[in-house]
C-alpha cells in the first residue's frame, strides 16, 4: 500500500475532512495537508503534515480511540463557525437566508442524558462509546462530555452488564442524570427472570440508582426520577428523550418563547414530555401532540401537579401519517414544532395552508429543516431569525431554533 498526500478542502457533514477524489479523512481540518494510505475513499489513519492555526490538543484522553466526539481537535471559535455555516448552507441551498443569533454553546461535562454500550467479556465487562465506525466499545471514565454525574453512575452499569449482559450481544444503556439521580434503562441483554430482576434491583440499591429498567421492564424504582423544565417538574417514561444538556434546553426554549410572543393559543407538535409545552402553559393555553403516549401522560402529569397553570389537553397521534390538518390548526395563534431528523414535511403543508401567524421551528437537522422551511416562505412565511443550538459539543451534530411569521405582521 502507498502513502499519499493531500490538502483538506473543507468538512463533510459527519466532521471528516473533505480532500479531491473525494477522500474522506478523520479528525483534520480544511487548509491542512495530510498524508496516508487511501483505502477506497478514506484515509483511516491520516498523519498531519502541515496543520493549521485552529487545529488544538483534544481535552479528553479518550478522544485517540472514542469515536463519541469527532471535532475536539478543533478550536471552539472553528466548530461554532462550522456549525453555523452548515445551517446557512442547507439555507442557501433552498433558496433562504436569514439573520443568525449567536451560537449557543453547551459547557464541557453538562451531557445529562447519553445511550452508552455495553457487553459481557470473559473477564468483566466494557462499557462506554464506539470507537469510529466499529463495534469496539471504548471505556470513558473521564470523559469530557458527560455530567459528572453520569461518570459516576459507569459503575452501576457495568454491574448491570456483567449480569443482564452476554458475550455474544451488546447492550444499549439510556442514562439519564436527573434531580433523583441516574434514570436507567437497558434494551438487548437476558429476559429478566425473577432472579435476574432480584439481582439487578440489588445493584440499583447498592450504586443509589434511581429507576432501573431492562426491556421495558421496571425492576427498581428507589425514587421517582424527575427532572424540571424551567422550574416545572416532570417524571418522564423510561429512557424517555430529553434535550442533551440543560444549557442546550434553555437555548432552545427561550428561542422559542421569542418566537410565539405573547400568543394565548399554542398548539405544541412533537411535543415529548412538555420540554416546551409545559412552561408554555404559564402564559397561554397549549394542545400538545404526540405519538407516544407515555411521554404526554407524564407532561399531563407535571401540569397536573403543579397547579395554577393555564389549560393544557393532549392528543396522541403519529403525526407522520396524520399530520394535524389545517382546520384543526385555525384557532392556533402560535405553533411549536421539534419534529425528529427525517423533519416533518406533511405536517408542514397543512401548516403551510393554516397560516397560523408565528411558529417556532426547533431542528436537530438542517437540511430537513430547510426543506420544510422552504414550504413556510413559498406559502407567505418570513423566516425571521434562526440560532444554532450546539449541546452535543464537540460532535458534527448541530441544532436549531427557527422564528418564522407571516410577512404581512410585519
Amino acid at each position: 500500500m502507498t502513502e499519499r498526500e493531500v490538502t483538506i478542502q473543507r468538512l463533510g457533514h459527519r466532521g471528516d475532512g473533505v480532500a479531491e477524489g473525494p477522500v474522506f479523512v478523520p479528525r483534520t481540518l480544511p487548509g491542512e495537508v495530510v498524508r496516508g494510505v487511501v483505502e477506497g475513499d478514506r484515509m483511516a489513519a491520516p498523519k498531519i503534515v502541515t496543520p493549521v492555526p485552529d487545529r488544538v490538543a483534544a481535552p479528553c484522553p479518550h478522544y485517540a480511540r472514542c469515536g463519541g466526539c469527532a471535532l475536539q481537535h478543533a478550536s471552539d471559535g472553528f466548530v461554532a463557525a462550522w456549525k453555523q455555516q452548515v445551517v446557512a448552507e442547507a439555507l442557501r441551498a433552498q433558496g433562504l437566508s436569514a439573520p443568525f443569533a449567536g451560537i449557543a454553546v453547551s459547557p464541557p461535562g453538562a451531557r445529562r442524558r447519553a445511550v452508552l454500550a455495553g457487553r459481557r467479556l470473559k473477564k468483566g465487562v466494557l462499557v462506554g462509546f464506539h470507537t469510529r465506525a466499529s463495534d469496539t466499545i471504548v471505556p470513558v471514565p473521564d470523559c469530557t462530555v458527560l455530567d459528572p454525574r453520569l461518570r459516576a453512575a459507569l459503575p452501576g452499569l457495568e454491574a448491570v452488564v456483567a449480569l443482564a449482559g452476554s458475550r455474544s450481544a451488546t447492550l444499549d444503556l439510556a442514562v439519564t442524570a436527573t434531580d433523583a439521580g441516574a434514570d436507567v434503562s437497558v434494551t438487548g441483554g437476558k429476559p429478566a427472570d425473577a432472579a435476574l430482576t432480584q439481582a439487578l434491583a440489588e445493584v440499583a440499591r447498592t450504586h443509589d440508582l434511581a429507576r432501573l429498567t431492562l426491556n421495558g421492564e421496571t425492576v427498581a424504582a428507589r425514587r421517582p426520577p424527575l427532572v424540571s423544565f424551567d422550574g416545572l417538574t416532570v417524571r418522564p417514561p423510561p429512557g424517555a428523550f430529553l434535550q442533551a444538556t440543560p444549557q442546550g434546553e434553555a437555548a432552545l426554549r427561550a428561542g422559542v418563547v421569542a418566537a410565539v410572543g405573547d400568543a394565548t393559543r399554542i398548539v405544541d407538535l412533537f411535543a415529548g414530555c412538555g420540554t416546551f409545552a409545559l412552561p408554555l402553559t404559564r402564559q397561554a393555553a397549549v394542545h400538545a401532540v404526540e405519538g407516544d403516549g407515555a411521554l404526554l401522560g407524564a407532561l399531563d402529569r407535571g401540569w397536573r401537579e403543579a397547579g395554577g397553570l393555564h389549560k393544557l389537553t393532549t392528543e396522541t397521534r403519529d403525526l407522520f401519517r396524520r399530520p394535524l390538518m389545517a382546520e384543526e390548526l385555525a384557532k392556533a395563534e402560535a405553533v411549536v414544532i421539534d419534529p425528529p431528523r427525517a423533519g416533518a414535511e406533511a405536517q408542514t403543508a397543512e401548516l403551510a395552508r393554516a397560516r397560523v401567524p408565528r411558529i417556532a421551528f426547533v431542528s436537530c437537522n438542517p437540511v430537513t429543516f430547510a426543506r420544510d422551511a422552504r414550504t413556510l416562505v413559498s406559502a407567505g412565511y418570513r423566516l425571521d431569525r434562526v440560532q444554532v443550538v450546539d449541546q452535543f459539543r464537540w460532535s458534527s451534530h448541530v441544532e436549531l431554533v427557527a422564528a418564522l411569521s407571516l410577512a404581512h405582521m410585519g
